[in-house]
């Protein structure tokens, strides 16, 4: 069965500046989808002073939409426009959504779309929000519920919580954890960097990440070793403003990195430390044990279903706590590779790309036949 699907909620494919784990998810499941012979459409958004890229990305057409740099509101815009350009070229059977769009969803689904919403986490729980946003986040989650009759979730932790208070049953898919196609890079050299001598983050700088905590636990350290952040937030804030205050020299805000660069840091880095205090079931978490690099993460249940035991954990929001298992790393270091190795072994097996894009082809076939 040959499907037209269309999917959107991300920002760009391939990731260009300020994306985050729902354009890797587009990155890796796109093209899957077209590879398989679909017809797939994924929609970019193009902000002041962007040029538009490829028209078309590994099998997948690319279309481009204008919006403006303000979160929250950009996502609204762009998500308007896309809902309209679906609905009045006719450009899917299947539309796949990521993130807070149950508005869209449900919008679509009046003019006989089979939509699939995907869920990455309890959004109405970030510290991102307002409290009038949390509200309305949480509105979204009952009309998504209400409107869709597919919703697939990466967390069984959100998965749980989800039947639970809608009492209705949800698909469990994960994300993915293998990397096609790496290729090392010169962007070692390009920072001034050395193999195993950094450690590595990757990501938003917002306050549910947990640089408030790493940073500050990582200049209390003994060691000639650096830390390197990679990422922002696209709308760069006052947090993300006084997390760049720091005097120590041996941090490194390297702005943002994507594809073979991004993965080259991974592989390459002492450590990957993600010290988050919410979490869906993290694509960087996933992407680093499948590399087999050692990795150090908070304790929230989130992270420790993926690790289990297999890396060095620490208590959520505690400097001191996080101080420690970075010098426990530093002191064991045979130790943190034994237990990377076991991770790479068990993730590469248990979480799939190819395996996931199969769980969905399933869940829109499902969609169309019933």
């Amino acid at each position: 069965m040959i499907m037209r699907i269309a999917s959107f909620g991300f920002r760009s494919l391939p990731p260009s500046k300020g994306s985050a784990g729902a354009d890797k998810f587009a990155l890796e499941f796109l093209p899957r989808l077209a590879e398989r012979g679909h017809k797939v459409t994924g929609y970019n958004r193009l902000y002041p002073g962007q040029a538009k890229g490829v028209d078309n990305y590994k099998g997948v057409n690319v279309v481009y939409f204008k919006t403006i740099p303000k979160s929250g509101i950009d996502s609204v815009i762009h998500s308007a426009k896309v809902t309209w350009h679906i609905i009045t070229k006719n450009s899917a059977d299947i539309v796949h959504v990521q993130g807070n769009n149950a508005l869209f969803a449900f919008i679509l689904k009046l003019f006989r779309k089979k939509v699939i919403l995907s869920i990455d986490g309890t959004e109405f729980e970030r510290e991102k929000w307002s409290w009038f946003m949390r509200k309305l986040v949480l509105a979204n989650a009952y009309l998504a519920v209400w409107s869709c009759k597919y919703i697939a979730i990466d967390n069984i932790f959100t998965k749980e919580l989800f039947e639970k208070k809608f009492r209705k049953k949800f698909d469990f898919i994960s994300f993915g954890s293998e990397i096609k196609g790496v290729k090392s890079t010169d962007i070692l050299e390009k920072l001034g960097l050395q193999k195993e001598e950094y450690f590595l983050f990757v990501g938003r700088f917002i306050p549910d990440k947990g640089l408030q905590y790493l940073i500050p636990a990582f200049e209390k350290l003994n060691t000639n070793k650096k830390l390197v952040l990679v990422g922002g937030s696209p709308n760069p804030s006052e947090f993300e403003v006084n997390l760049k205050n720091t005097s120590d020299p041996r941090i490194l805000f390297a702005g943002f990195i994507y594809g073979d660069d991004t993965v080259t840091l991974m592989q390459n880095a002492y450590a990957y430390i993600q010290p988050s205090d919410i979490e869906g079931l993290s694509p960087v978490i996933l992407s680093v044990m499948g590399l087999g690099t050692p990795l150090i993460c908070s304790n929230i249940k989130e992270n420790l279903y993926l690790v289990k035991d297999d890396a060095l954990t620490f208590e959520k929001s505690n400097i001191e706590a996080l101080h420690g298992v970075l010098q426990r790393s530093l002191s064991d270091r045979e130790g943190h590779l034994e237990l990377a190795a076991k991770a790479k072994q068990r993730i590469l097996k248990d979480y799939s790309w190819e395996t996931i894009t199969d769980q969905y082809v399933e869940l829109f076939k499902k969609s169309i036949t019933k």
